[in-house]
């Protein structure tokens, strides 16, 4: 029961500033939304609190900003996103979970491997959405839009959220289990 106050305690946390960090990037006019700062409390909620929460905070993050400030649009970007980012709550928290050791290496592995997996998803959803009304999602869009467009924000995500894991673990907030050495 204590774990899942906590948990809950800390989702919430999360998704507030979900909803206030693209405020303070959006003042970078050039880089603002390369910088993807939704993506970053998703990924550290599948972390921290677990697939469970990561999924739930990264599915309902994007549609409900998109309900109280209009931004990201609804429909295609808040819909689309809403997918993505809760597939990189659920395979961050999951992959987390499931390795052998929780080091820094294990995490730069899942966090790649869901960065991988949510941009995946993004684009399935933006051809489905966009397909539906006949516009059509090529293979350039999907590129730009998951790749090139959002170099900035994966060289971020690449730095800050070890760095904040490795606080954590300093604090005794989340612990890292050391690989041990077979003899």
């Amino acid at each position: 029961m204590k774990k899942t106050v906590k948990n809950l305690t800390l989702a919430a946390m999360f998704m507030a500033i979900g909803m206030v960090l693209p405020f303070l990037t959006g003042q970078i006019p050039q880089i603002g939304n390369m910088l993807l700062p939704m993506h970053i409390p998703v990924l550290l909620c599948g972390l921290i609190c677990g697939w469970q929460y990561g999924a739930a905070v990264g599915f309902v993050l994007p549609l409900l900003r998109s309900a109280m400030f209009g931004i990201p649009v609804f429909f295609p970007t808040a819909t689309s996103m809403a997918f993505e980012l809760m597939t990189y709550g659920l395979a961050v928290g999951l992959l987390y979970q499931i390795s052998r050791w929780q080091c820094v290496v294990a995490l730069y592995r899942c966090l790649i491997l869901a960065m991988i997996a949510g941009r995946a998803v993004w684009g399935i959803v933006q051809f489905i959405q966009v397909g539906v009304f006949g516009e059509g999602f090529t293979l350039k869009m999907f590129m730009a839009g998951a790749f090139l467009n959002a170099i900035p924000g994966i060289v971020l995500q690449l730095i800050l959220i070890p760095a904040i894991m490795v606080a954590l673990d300093r604090t005794g907030l989340v612990h890292f289990r050391k690989h041990k050495k077979v003899t």
